[in-house]
């Protein structure tokens, strides 16, 4: 019987393979939307205080849920081995040596809700020490290991307006209202918020209920710091009367642990942030700057005396933003992030300002585009943890110590074996406008061949206050595993290049940005093997912004896919949860105040010139350039008869569109089916130029309309 059952089980799976076609008898060589799924990242890279470990959060995604899984993980710096530390169901972050480096605390929902946790190394034991109603964050060991301080959301009575009528027993009836009068009542990240305020809470090291040491009808954000001597805790927040409505306003605080007693230490016009006290109890540094009212300013770094007063720029003469600092061991330099040239860096800098560049290459978790971004820790011997990546591949964890970097993980090495990428290489522009150069690249097909010709989609980032680099991007190794050579760049408007580049479209966005990006387009073409009669056009956010513009401007691109675009911005600054900051910084006035500097920078104020068969894309959980406004234009391109159609993202916010790998890799089939319905398809021609079609009768040069001429 057994034989039987056997030989059965064998016919059913001929039968079977049969029906679905014969298996591989290869590799696939090139990325395909499946292959997200098998992508990993390391986060959060914690070395400990001697240098001889470092901790990391490991993320994966789970094909069944189609949702990120974390794991921590230990590297042995000296020999590179891996030690699980903490797997299964949950999410796992926030990490945090003690001073000693014999515990490490981090936040977990392996058991449901977010709580802090404690490990200790030695003994592999582990212990929950909070019981939370929502997550902890920022954690920040206190300098004798004894205490842990974190941020906390703290619930707040919901707003009543009215009394319902007393409902009888057992009855069905509708939901009560919903009344709504804080100013910032959503967000992108968390959608609607509950009513309640982020306090700083402290908890012993060994367990016990956390205190609550800040109070009011305040925020305080982190990163938190202790005072060397650990009498005092300290934060930013914002506690002026018009808090909020001043969201840039941040101040720094300390409040005393023995009686929750809180004093000011900064006063200027903010933002003044994550401060960092130094760790011979002497200074404090932060990062911030001075209110102008401009779009877009560097983030400096400032130190001042323990107990306030004047502060003092350091490192004036970088003319770049710091994005995070840390106190060398011993006080006589910080460690700095920040992004030079589309390079994200860590250096020293020196209490006299100089800066020594350590480690360069940083990248961040964000997969779908190649932004620039990292993470990185300090050991009290000055071995540096980063996250660093490259154009063939996500991040991974790095340390540098004495002028040496190596890479102490190879998550994706075994993915990408059989992969054949895109090879990523700089192009060389200058604007059309004022020859000013503009740093840009293009990912390649898969199996190049320079002699033939191939379509181009040009690819524009976000922001627009932000920076691409050469880094791996899956959008662009999708689009480029299907035939096309991708342009991205970073246009006038980009970080990393100094506050006066990016200043360059402060109250004039989008304008001359469009030129630095059809000069990317040109230079792109001058190279020989883009067909200049295949362009396509495609960008997110900021770059759906521009996508719009382009579109309105010119009609030299076949195809576009304008991606959680601004459309109105009439209709964005009254629906975006930035509500209380776009006006003000963007605009200088309310829409009902400059009606015509909203509408001269709308795309929708372009859309009766659009000709271009333009694909709209936007999450329905969108907060920060709503689905209202994509639905504008969507509705506008209808009523003109321009091709169009309309892709929602279920559940995605603007930060999470491409988040779930199921949706980042339908997004990607999605704009490249709709530039494959308009000409990419068409036979791919050599050199020569034979087979092309006769160039369009409108020249690049050319726009719609008196009204397109000027931005």
């Amino acid at each position: 019987m057994r034989n039987v059952i056997y030989g059965l089980t064998l016919a059913m799976l001929a039968a079977a393979r049969l029906a679905g076609g014969a298996p591989p008898e290869a590799p696939v060589r090139l990325l395909q939307g499946r292959d997200l799924f098998a992508l990993q990242v390391v986060t959060d890279p914690q070395i400990r205080p001697d240098g001889t470990v470092v901790a990391y959060v490991r993320t994966g995604y789970d094909i069944m849920t189609d949702r990120p899984r974390s794991s921590i993980w230990l590297v042995d710096v000296a020999s590179g081995a891996q030690t699980p530390l903490v797997s299964g169901s949950g999410s796992h972050s926030s990490l945090s040596w003690s001073p000693d480096g014999k515990r490490l605390a981090y936040v977990s929902s392996e058991n449901g809700r977010a709580q802090l946790y404690l490990r200790w190394i030695s003994t592999g034991e582990t212990a929950q020490l909070t019981d939370l109603t929502d997550s902890p964050a920022n954690l920040a060991w206190a300098p004798d290991g004894r205490s842990i301080a974190f941020t906390l959301f703290t619930p707040d009575e919901k707003s009543k307006l009215g009394d319902a009528p007393a409902k009888p027993e057992g009855a069905t009836w509708a939901a009560p209202l919903e009344v709504i009068t804080d100013v910032t009542y959503r967000t992108d990240a968390a959608g609607y918020l509950k009513p309640g305020y982020t306090h700083a809470f402290v908890v012993s090291a060994e367990g016990g209920a956390p205190r609550q040491l800040s109070f009011g009808a305040f925020n305080e954000g982190g990163p938190l710091s202790w005072s060397a001597d650990g009498h005092f805790l300290i934060m930013s927040g914002n506690r002026d009367e018009n808090w909020r409505r001043e969201p840039l306003h941040t101040e720094l605080y300390q409040v005393a642990l023995a009686d929750s007693a809180m004093s000011a230490l900064t006063k200027g016009t903010g933002p003044h942030d994550a401060p960092a006290a130094s760790p011979d109890g002497r200074q404090i540094a932060y990062l911030g700057f001075e209110d102008h009212l401009l779009s877009y300013q560097d983030s400096h770094l400032y130190v001042m005396a323990r107990n306030g007063g004047a502060a003092h720029v350091l490192g004036e003469s970088l003319d770049r933003s710091i994005e995070s600092a840390r106190w060398a061991h011993d006080s006589k330099s910080l460690y700095i992030e920040y992004v030079d040239k589309a390079v994200t860096t860590v250096a020293r800098v020196a209490l006299d300002g100089s800066i020594q560049p350590l480690a360069r290459g940083l990248s961040g978790a964000e997969l779908d585009r190649p932004y620039t971004g990292g993470e990185f820790s300090v050991a009290a011997n000055g071995a540096v943890a980063y996250t660093g990546g490259s154009a063939e591949r996500p991040s991974e964890l790095w340390v540098a110590y004495q002028g040496r970097s190596r890479q102490l993980t190879h998550l994706n090495d075994n993915l990408f074996a059989d992969k054949t990428l895109g090879r990523v290489q700089s192009l060389a522009v200058q604007s059309s406008f004022d020859q000013k150069p503009i740093d840009a690249w293009l990912v390649m097909p898969p199996n190049f061949e320079p002699t033939k010709k191939y379509p181009l989609i040009l690819e524009i980032h976000g922001g627009p206050f932000a920076s691409y680099g050469a880094l791996f991007s899956t959008d662009d190794q999708l689009y480029a595993a299907a035939g096309y050579v991708v342009a991205f760049a970073n246009p006038r408007g980009s970080t990393s290049y100094g506050e006066a580049f990016a200043g360059l479209i402060h109250h004039d966005y989008p304008s001359h940005d469009y030129d630095d990006l059809m000069s990317v387009v040109d230079a792109a073409i001058a190279r020989g093997f883009v067909d200049p009669e295949r362009l396509y056009v495609t960008g997110g956010s900021g770059g759906g912004v521009l996508t719009a513009w382009i579109v309105g401007r010119n009609d030299r691109f076949r195809a576009a896919a304008t991606q959680k675009p601004v459309i109105n911005w009439t209709s964005e600054v009254l629906t975006t949860d930035a509500y209380t900051f776009m006006p003000k910084y963007w605009f200088a006035k309310a829409p009902w105040e400059d009606p015509e500097s909203y509408w001269k920078y709308s795309p929708l104020s372009l859309v009766g010139c659009v000709s271009t068969p333009t694909l709209v894309i936007v999450g329905d959980q969108d907060f920060r350039t709503p689905a209202s406004d994509a639905e504008q234009y969507y509705q506008a391109l209808q009523l003109r008869q321009v091709p169009t159609a309309l892709v929602k993202v279920p559940g995605a916010s603007h930060g999470g569109l491409a988040a779930r790998p199921s949706q980042s890799a339908a997004k990607a089939s999605a704009i490249l089916a709709w530039f494959d319905r308009y000409g990419k398809k068409a036979a791919m021609i050599d050199a020569t130029g034979e087979g092309g079609r006769p160039p369009s009768a409108r020249s690049s040069a050319q726009v719609c309309g008196a009204r397109a001429l000027t931005p």
